[in-house]
Formats: C-alpha cells, sequence, structure tokens
C-alpha cells in the first residue's frame, strides 16, 4: 500500500518479530518455583557446551530471559529456556530473568518445540518426539490460527510446514515421527548410531513384544540390516512369530551369507500328522512350537 509523502512507516520492533507483546517484560523469578516442561523431549546434558555456557552464565548472567506460563499460585512451566536454567542452577544462581506469558497447551508446545528443533545436533529421539508433539499440537489447533487452508485453497499439512521450518522433506518427518513408535531400548540404539536410520524407520511397525526380541538379537549379535528386517516383517505377515523362529530368519538372512540347502516336506506328507481340517497356518505355528520345544530341551530346560 503507498503511502502519503511525509508519512511515517512503522516497522515491527524485535520484540514484537518474536510474539513480545509490549507490556511483557523480564523479571527475576526463583528457579525452585520452575518445573519443566511435561514430556520436554529435548535432553539437558552435562557436556561440554553445558560447562561453557555455565561459565558464561557466571560471567555475564543470564543475557536472554528464558519463557514461562504459569502453572498454579506462584509456580510457572518452563516452555523456553531448559538448559540457560540449568546453567543457573550449576552456577549457583537462585534466579533467573523470565517472561512470564499465558498461553493454553498447544500453543506452549508450539514455541517449546520451535525454540529448540533449530540447535545443532539434536538426536534422533529429540527430533522424532519433538516433531510428533508439534504435529499433534497443529492438528489440534485446526483453524484456530488459520491453519487449515491458504489464500489457494490448498489443505494444510502439519508435517509439510514442519519440513519446511527444518529443512527437511515432509517424508523425513513421518520418519522420525515412526521412531517414537520403537521401543526406548532401540530407540537408544539409534542415537548411538548402531541401529541405522532406515532400518529403525521399518522396525517400528513391528510388535513390541518382537522389538524386545529384536533388542536382544542386536544386544548379542550386532546391528541387522534393511534385507533381515524386511524378511522378518515378511514372515510375521505370514502367521505367528516366535523369537527361535525370529532368530533362524535374521540368520538366515545375514549380509553375504550364501543360501543354505533347504528342507522340503510336502504338505501331503505333513497331513500326515495332523488332524483333518487344520490351515497351513496352524500346522506351520504348531511345527515351530515343536522346535522351540526341542531346542529348549537340547538346552538343558527340560526338567
Amino acid at each position: 500500500m503507498k503511502t502519503r509523502s511525509g508519512e511515517k512507516i512503522k516497522l515491527a520492533s524485535i520484540e514484537e518479530l518474536l510474539g513480545v507483546v509490549n507490556e511483557e517484560s523480564a523479571m527475576d523469578i526463583e528457579i525452585g518455583k520452575i518445573h519443566s516442561f511435561r514430556s520436554h523431549p529435548f535432553k539437558v546434558l552435562d557436556d561440554e557446551k553445558m560447562q561453557e555456557l555455565v561459565e558464561s552464565v557466571k560471567k555475564h548472567g543470564i543475557l536472554t530471559p528464558v519463557l514461562l506460563r504459569p502453572s498454579g499460585v506462584d509456580e510457572y512451566e518452563m516452555i523456553s529456556g531448559h538448559r540457560r536454567m540449568h546453567a543457573a542452577q550449576l552456577a549457583g544462581l537462585i534466579t533467573v530473568p523470565a517472561i512470564i506469558r499465558e498461553m493454553d497447551d498447544d500453543d506452549a508446545i508450539v514455541i517449546m518445540v520451535d525454540s529448540n528443533i533449530q540447535r545443532e545436533e539434536l538426536l534422533p529421539s529429540e527430533k522424532a518426539f519433538a516433531f510428533k508433539m508439534k504435529m499433534d499440537a497443529m492438528r489440534r489447533q485446526g483453524t484456530r490460527h488459520d491453519l487449515t487452508s491458504c489464500q489457494s485453497g490448498t489443505k494444510f499439512r502439519a508435517d509439510e510446514s514442519i519440513a519446511k521450518q527444518v529443512g527437511e522433506s515432509a517424508r523425513n518427518i513421518q520418519r522420525y515421527i515412526r521412531l517414537t513408535e520403537l521401543i526406548p531400548e532401540l530407540l537408544d540404539l539409534v542415537d548411538q548410531k548402531r541401529l541405522q536410520f532406515t532400518v529403525a524407520v521399518d522396525i517400528s511397525y513391528i510388535d513390541k513384544e518382537i522389538q524386545r526380541w529384536l533388542y536382544e538379537y542386536i544386544r548379542d549379535n550386532g546391528s541387522v540390516r534393511a534385507n533381515q528386517v524386511a524378511a522378518l516383517r515378511n514372515e510375521i505377515e505370514q502367521g505367528v512369530m516366535t523369537q527361535a523362529k525370529m532368530i533362524l530368519i535374521l540368520n538366515e538372512n545375514l549380509p553375504g551369507k550364501k543360501p543354505g540347502s533347504k528342507i522340503t516336506l510336502s504338505e501331503k506328507k505333513l497331513r500326515e500328522y495332523f488332524p483333518s481340517g487344520y490351515t497351513t497356518t496352524e500346522m506351520r505355528s504348531i511345527i515351530f512350537k515343536l522346535l522351540d520345544n526341542w531346542k529348549e530341551c537340547q538346552n538343558g530346560g527340560m526338567k
């Protein structure tokens, strides 16, 4: 829009760009009155970077106020600033400068994630739960913040919005969110780079009990590859899975392993040992159960 000659143009201040309204100002809040954001997905580690932050706090104090919201009488929930508050505690401070803002749960989640997601060296588990929390919050917000449509009429997608913000593809955002379906032990292996990201995503579609068996296998034998997990998932779709059967499948699909000779029994021959009416899946289940029992006997499991 054109302005009249001599008319002043008002530019947004830094505070306005950051969503800090005029009446907001920092005040010192006792650390003991502040509790962490529930299910905070970002880890606060006592590492080298934290020590550097502690030294900075000792010299200069907390330069950027933390962001809180009221959570009771004279109590507050941390929205943004967990690392700064931890550094302040280690530096021996009793209070931290803070901006206190009223906000609902979903707004708090979005701000909490946005204030942390651009940090360097985030772990896959941190991204996974952060993306999921923000995705769920944005979906719940619906039209409150005009999130469901744009001027062109294109339907809003939360994963695409997050992807644009963090420089990832929407598909990769969905993959990260899939990691939240892993048991904690397997997710730790992803963080430790002992389990490949894409393989972990494939494992996330597997039942939690079988995931626990997988963790034990990886712990004892080393990581698994994509072809092993693919073979396992294929067998799971065929029928009942046992731990012994899983181990057999993974070992048979080890990288570089030459195909072994097959032992083939015709269905006609097998049906001699089963009552009429048994399905192939039922026969397969009983055969593997008998093999499991036989293995236990060989290992001294029979009492």
